[in-house]
């Protein structure tokens, strides 16, 4: 009977976790503003068909993305915390950073899992830890995407921190 019952747990273990992140506990936590948008969502996303040359870039570059999770909150306790979650993630996931920015108490970090080539990511996250009362802001992007096509995706969906991110990947080629 304990081997069955190690053998169905070991079985139904995988589909617990599959597709969580260290950063999924924040979603629905009091004190966070959470989006969170899936695959699917791109996928039906990137059918919009437009004459536009520019929407149509935009739709190509949704087409590529499988995830995108954005948290932000002003409370110091979760701050703390998603200092250390970040930190903890970076040790194991392999980013590497692409940049850091102090600019007037804000500490923006942008770090990068690289894909095929130097412009190309495979995840993307970005840590704004705001001075003050300004808010704090982490951001998880995954999917397959050249890293110069983001600003765009950032000035679309209007995400807090975008600013930060089109800076960190002007004159990136």
């Amino acid at each position: 009977m304990k081997k069955i019952l190690a053998i169905l747990v070991l079985t139904l273990m995988p589909s617990l976790f599959f597709g969580q992140t260290a950063f999924d506990k924040y979603d629905g936590e009091e004190g966070v503003t959470a989006v969170v948008i899936g695959k699917k969502m791109f996928e039906m996303m990137g059918n919009v068909k437009s004459n536009d040359k520019e929407a149509q870039q935009y739709m190509n570059l949704v087409k590529k993305l499988e995830s995108l999770k954005v948290f932000v909150t002003s409370s110091p306790k979760i701050t703390a915390d998603m200092k250390v979650t970040s930190a903890k993630y970076l040790k194991t996931a392999a980013l590497e950073e692409l940049m850091r920015v102090n600019d007037g108490g804000k500490n923006i970090k942008i770090y990068v899992k690289s894909g095929a080539s130097s412009t190309k990511v495979k995840e993307l996250l970005m840590f704004i830890e705001g001075g003050g009362k300004d808010e704090t802001v982490l951001m998880s992007l995954t999917g397959n995407f050249d890293l110069n096509e983001i600003s765009m995706l950032t000035d679309k969906m209007n995400i807090p921190g975008g600013d930060a991110l089109k800076k960190g990947t002007k004159g990136k080629k």
